[in-house]
């Protein structure tokens, strides 16, 4: 169960994701990748940018979303297709905000719906943001990862400032091939942190810990009870 948090973790965030780039600890590889490689772009598009904006909004409650900056992806990278009032933002993360040994990193059915409080957005977003870029300029995932050390060893990606969260409370997202939309939870941003500071990850605690060693950073989840249209989550699912 550890292992496929850690790589929803991954895929979510993060990436943050992602999202967030954690490898999966003790599981082994398939001998052939499921997505060995990167598919046309346009697979990794949405319908339109009206059904990316919906889906966007469905991270969060109405009451944050409703208020909230959508990003949607085109061509070159994210760009701005509705301006928010409240500075949150919203958007579907795609499969490339993985970890580089995740097996769904090039998966073109990935859609992550996350929203980024204000701290996040300053000192988080702009990794989605970069990777995304990177990667449709042409670069490998090798190359993106490089592009990563190299920004942070200059400082030119932030790290996590004071209270930096995010939104997944989506029913309507797919976060890999094993789990679907998995459960609705809150994530939690900070530089890298030992899991015993928030007793993370010990027996009954409601607390996950999953560290992203090259984003220079560790993530915190806490499951919640509800999706964001309110209705409850059932446990029966996981």
């Amino acid at each position: 169960m550890k292992r496929e948090i850690v790589r929803t973790v991954a895929l979510a965030i993060f990436m943050l994701a992602a999202v967030v780039g954690a490898a999966l600890p003790g599981r082994a590889q398939d001998a052939k990748a499921p997505y060995p490689t990167m598919a046309p772009v346009q697979q990794y598009m949405m319908a339109s940018r009206d059904a990316e904006i919906a889906l966007a909004r469905t991270a969060a409650p109405e009451s944050i979303s409703g208020n909230a900056e959508i990003l949607v992806l085109a061509a070159h990278g994210y760009e701005t297709a509705v301006k928010g009032k409240n500075g949150f933002v919203c958007m579907v993360m795609r499969s490339w905000t993985a970890g580089i040994d995740d097996p769904d990193f090039w998966n073109f059915k990935l859609r992550a719906p996350i929203c980024f409080n204000p701290p996040a957005v300053r000192s988080f977003l702009p990794f989605p943001i970069k990777k995304t870029e990177w990667v449709l300029a042409g670069q490998s995932k090798t190359q993106m990862f490089e592009s990563v050390k190299a920004a942070l060893d200059k400082k030119e990606l932030p790290t996590p400032e004071p209270g930096a969260m995010s939104y997944m409370m989506s029913r309507q997202g797919h976060l890999n091939d094993h789990d679907g939309h998995w459960r609705p939870h809150l994530m939690f941003f900070s530089p890298p942190t030992d899991a015993v500071a928030w007793g993370a990850s010990l027996p009954g605690s409601p607390i996950i810990f999953a560290n992203d060693p090259e984003d220079r950073l560790t993530v915190f989840l806490v499951p919640v009870s509800k999706w964001s249209d309110g209705t409850a989550d059932s446990i029966d699912m996981h």
